[in-house]
């Protein structure tokens, strides 16, 4: 049986089924909850729901839900307990990269992100592939569904934001996954999502990152200083990764209660996810692929001796972060 008609064979025997995204959704977990949402259709669940925690601050996300009208709920604004499963997708580990609290089990998984292995009911975590919405293209094709031109741009949108945009390490899965969604995607549609404009937020938090970068080799370190938009730091990390000889980029700044890392590199020596969890995983939550990773440290952790009456927090982990950062790459390479 293929891993497709797994995932039929346990939907089937549910009534009901939530799908949680992981915290600030992009369009790779959007439009993989879209695909998943459709299987669960095909096999006769009644009820489904895709909700999210955090928020969608990246124009082009909001753009995404916007124009393709996806039905999202927060989580704070559905019970999990009303539905007969829950789903994680583009993400896998329980209360790592979501508001839900960790005694919070999926009964399916489906994520190309490593972490540690999880136990469910349908697991299906592909490391070796560049999005997760490749491993939804697949499954469509084993059931024989045919995707709805609303899905088909999703899932193309999404292939090309995740890794076809950028040249980003994609595996040949991702052309041939493009190439399969292709013929039924509204072409308008895209070009609406790729002309969507910058918010004010996310301008300022560039413009902050390039006026405070610090370099070292083909390394760069800079800040956002604090930002409602968690969105606006992959944003920066993208845009100083455009800078002659740099190869390596992290961003970081305050959102809410706690610094959010971004992190980006081209260098085929190193490897950015194992360099920020080496670097900064004890603090708090970091780690990603080799091309592409991001983090989460609670204020405390970098601060936790010294009184925030006495000096500018952000002062304080300016000085001691962009250290850590550039030992870790040291360490990597």
């Amino acid at each position: 049986m293929s891993r497709a008609a797994e995932l039929a064979a346990v939907l089937e025997t549910r009534d009901s089924l939530a799908i949680v995204c992981h915290d600030n959704p992009d369009p790779d977990c959007l439009a993989s909850a879209l695909a998943l949402e459709a299987i669960a259709d095909d096999v006769g669940v009644g009820e489904v729901a895709i909700a999210y925690g955090g928020d969608i601050s990246h124009q082009q996300n909001r753009a995404f839900v916007s124009v393709l009208e996806i039905p999202l709920q927060t989580l704070d604004g559905i019970e999990l307990d009303d539905y007969d499963a829950v789903a994680f997708v583009d993400h896998s580990q329980p209360g790592a990269n979501t508001e839900l609290p960790e005694t919070v089990h999926p009964e399916i998984v489906v994520d190309h992100h490593p972490g540690d292995p999880i136990e469910g009911a349908f697991v299906d975590v592909r490391v070796d592939y560049g999005a997760t919405v490749t491993i939804f293209v697949e499954y469509l094709e084993e059931l024989g569904i045919e995707p709805t031109p609303r899905l088909a741009s999703a899932l193309l949108f999404a292939l090309h934001r995740e890794r076809l945009d950028y040249v980003r390490r994609p595996t040949r899965r991702e052309y041939e996954a493009a190439l399969a969604v292709y013929p039924e995607a509204e072409l308008e549609a895209l070009d609406q999502l790729y002309g969507s404009a910058f918010s004010a937020a996310t301008l300022d938090a560039i413009g902050r990152a390039i006026a405070t970068r610090q370099r070292q080799g083909s390394s760069m370190v800079a800040t956002v200083g604090r930002t409602p938009e968690t969105d606006a730091l992959p944003q920066a990390a993208d845009y100083l990764l455009n800078l002659e000889n740099v190869d390596t980029v992290l961003v970081y700044g305050v959102v809410d209660d706690a610094i959010r890392l971004s992190a980006r590199s081209i260098d085929p020596e190193i490897d950015i996810g194992e360099a920020l969890e080496a670097g900064f995983d004890e603090l708090g939550s970091a780690g990603g692929h080799h091309d592409m990773a991001g983090g989460r440290i609670e204020l405390a952790a970098i601060v936790d001796d010294v009184d925030p009456e006495a000096r500018e927090l952000l002062t304080v982990v300016g000085s001691r972060l962009p250290d850590r950062f550039f030992e870790a790459l040291e360490a990597e390479g």
